[in-house]
């Protein structure tokens, strides 16, 4: 696995990574990993898995099926 050094880093910049890295119990590494990640989009969808997925689940709850008045319902009694 490669391995990249920064230089240069703003001392701000230096300092809200490792408050970060703290809050979320990940190392300096790991969260500017993470960082980097969220920001590119590190994951790439795979179609056909996503579909095999929401297959899976619609074969799981097919036998629960809930009416549209029962969604609404549901979405109204949430946002009071």
């Amino acid at each position: 696995m490669p391995t990249l050094t920064v230089k240069n880093i703003p001392d701000e910049l230096y300092d809200r990574l490792k408050a970060a890295a703290q809050a979320h119990h990940r190392s300096l590494n790991s969260e500017i990993l993470y960082c980097v990640e969220q920001t590119l989009g590190a994951r790439k969808i795979e179609v056909k898995d996503e579909l095999a997925i929401a297959k899976a689940l619609r074969a799981k709850t097919a036998s629960h099926p809930i009416s549209d008045a029962e969604l609404d319902a549901a979405k109204n009694e949430g946002r009071a």
